[in-house]
């Protein structure tokens, strides 16, 4: 037996505005609303069934009174779907994202950004599945 990736937690303080960024990366939707908590997932497809292969997570985001204060230990890497690495990282600092440096030794083959509440995530260079 096994357990399934199927959700990731983010605590934030404008989840409803998290959502809408993270949706514009990557091409999700609000699936849920409920006091404080918005949940976002892969869009349905026209039919209204599921897509076929394996469901990415969906990531919900929760309202915390307190602010991030440190590196994240757990982060999302993206992968651009139709463009290169550095198309997506303007399109992304378009949306809100900003440079991050949590250390980085110049020479790596990602792009390390920060969502609008602070949160690393890396773009990738590489496409994968």
């Amino acid at each position: 037996m096994a357990s399934k990736f199927t959700e990731l937690a983010i605590d934030c303080a404008d989840p409803h505005g998290l959502a809408r960024f993270w949706c514009s990366v990557l091409d999700y939707e609000v699936h849920d609303e409920d006091d404080g908590i918005v949940t976002i997932g892969p869009r349905t497809t026209a039919e209204g069934g599921s897509r076929p292969g394996p469901v990415p997570p969906t990531l919900t985001f929760a309202h915390v009174p307190e602010g991030k204060t440190v590196k994240n230990r757990l982060h999302i890497d993206v992968n651009p779907t139709d463009s290169e690495q550095d198309e997506e990282v303007r399109r992304l600092l378009d949306l809100g994202a900003r440079h991050a440096d949590v250390g980085q030794a110049g020479d790596e083959s990602w792009v390390t950004l920060a969502d609008p509440e602070g949160n690393e995530f890396c773009v990738l260079a590489r496409r994968r599945p």
